[in-house]
C-alpha cells in the first residue's frame, strides 16, 4: 500500500479515541430499574415467564448491582431475604403497580401494598404508590410474605434445600 492512500496518524487517533467514548457510553446502568421483555424474560426465584406488569418486581444489589425480575413481588421479597446485600442502603426495589402503565415502577420500598390480590404466584400483593384504607407499607408487607413463604404455584429454581429453607 502507498503512503498516498494511509490515514493520517492524527486521523486514527481522533478515531479511536471517538470510538472508545463512543463505547465507554454504552456500558450498563448501575442504578433503576432495567427494561422487561413481557413474556420472554424469567423470573429469578421460580422461573415463570414474566407477563404480568401489575405484579412484576426488580431487585438491583450487591457489589456489582446486579438486576434481578421477579414475575410477582412477593418472589423478591422472599429472593432479597436471603441475600447478604439485602439491608444494604444502597439495594434497590422496583415494583410495577396496579395503578400504573406497563414500564411503569415504583420504589417499592416506599409503595404500599394492597392484600388479596389475584397475582402471578398467588403471594396476592399488588402495589400503589399512596396510603389508603386497607394498603400496608413495605416493612409489613415483607413480614407477611416472610411468614407465608413460597405458595404452591412457586417453588425457586434450584435445590430442595433452598424451597424447604423458604418455608420456614
Amino acid at each position: 500500500m502507498c503512503d498516498h492512500h494511509r490515514m493520517p496518524r492524527r486521523h486514527f487517533l481522533g478515531l479511536i479515541s471517538g470510538m472508545a467514548l463512543a463505547v465507554s457510553g454504552c456500558s450498563q446502568q448501575t442504578t433503576g430499574p432495567v427494561e422487561i421483555k413481557w413474556g420472554r424474560d424469567t423470573c429469578d426465584y421460580c422461573g415463570m415467564v414474566i407477563d404480568d406488569h401489575r405484579f412484576a418486581a426488580q431487585l438491583r444489589g450487591g457489589k456489582d448491582r446486579k438486576v434481578y425480575k421477579f414475575d410477582d413481588l412477593g418472589d423478591a421479597v422472599l429472593f432479597l431475604v436471603k441475600q447478604d446485600w439485602a439491608d444494604d442502603p444502597a439495594t434497590e426495589f422496583w415494583v410495577g403497580g396496579l395503578e400504573i402503565a406497563k414500564g411503569q415502577w415504583l420504589d417499592g420500598l416506599k409503595a404500599y401494598y394492597l392484600a388479596n390480590q389475584r397475582s402471578p404466584m398467588a403471594h396476592g400483593f399488588g402495589a400503589i404508590a399512596g396510603q389508603r384504607d386497607g394498603a400496608v407499607d413495605f416493612v409489613r408487607m415483607k413480614g407477611m410474605v416472610v411468614v407465608r413463604g413460597s405458595t404452591s404455584r412457586c417453588e425457586p429454581t434450584g435445590s430442595t434445600d433452598v424451597a424447604m429453607e423458604t418455608r420456614g
